[in-house]
């Protein structure tokens, strides 16, 4: 199975820390070396990165660790392959356009049967179910809705449609359109949000410690998402099964 990492923040923040526990899983202290991804978001676009190699011996990913980019809502993704060869295209964040904003999303877990359904208006670039559950997704939306709906509409939908994928196997999800961070558990997520006062934090993976109190103000507030908590000395929360969230500057909206 592969592994997620997400990021809300109600400032630009960069996603350096946990990033660098999250690239120690793949293919180092973890199995997951079969590619690796990163999105930030600016505005109603966001940067990419992608290799198809194992993310702890990536020269992308030592450059990424090392620039702190600064966003308010990030998602990466370190892949074990099961459908779909290890490739670039079959590496997650998958990115595309709706209602003029950049969407990505990123997904762990095999839905059989998700590629009998048809799409419409979005195309897979590779052979992974969880690129055909995104292009399904999208065109459910674009169907029902020409242009950006109600944001309480919008989240409901989404949520309605990733239990409707729920429903095909395994859909542990993070889903941007640049202004909400959209997650989904179906087997395990973790959550934890950080705010003052801020206190250290030192990785599971990595023998790294920060001290956010350094490193933030008094109100920043900044959640991270991932498959298994990344710190040894914080109170991570773990997702139920079915439980869906949408977060926006950091904080649990819905």
């Amino acid at each position: 199975m592969c592994e997620l990492l997400g990021m809300s923040a109600n400032v630009p923040t960069d996603i350096c820390f946990s990033f660098a526990g999250l690239v120690r899983r793949g293919g180092g202290t973890g199995p997951h070396g079969d590619g690796w991804g990163i999105a930030f978001y600016d505005g109603k676009a966001c940067r990419t990165f992608h290799d198809p190699q194992a993310s702890a011996d990536s020269e992308i990913a030592r450059f990424v660790r090392a620039y702190p980019i600064k966003s308010r809502i990030a998602i990466s993704h370190i892949r074990r392959a099961n459908r779909g060869r290890v490739s670039l295209e079959n590496t997650h964040p998958f990115t595309r356009e709706l209602w003029g904003r950049s969407w990505t999303f990123a997904h762990n877990g095999q839905l059989k049967g998700v590629k009998q359904r048809p799409l419409a208006h979005y195309r897979p670039i590779g052979t992974t179910d969880s690129e055909h559950a995104f292009c399904w997704m999208l065109d459910q939306l674009r169907t029902i809705w020409r242009e950006a709906p109600p944001q309480a509409a919008l989240d409901r939908a989404i949520r309605d449609l990733s239990r409707e994928l729920a429903t095909l196997g395994v859909f542990n999800l993070l889903l941007s359109d640049s202004r909400s961070l959209y997650c989904h558990c179906s087997t395990r997520l973790a959550l934890l949000t950080r705010r003052a006062p801020f206190g250290q934090a030192t990785l599971i993976d990595d023998d790294i410690k920060v001290d956010f109190a350094t490193e933030t103000t008094p109100n920043d507030v900044v959640t991270v998402v991932a498959t298994r908590p990344l710190t040894s000395d914080e109170q991570w929360t773990e997702l139920g099964h079915g439980a869906f969230l949408a977060l926006r500057g950091g904080e649990v909206v819905g």
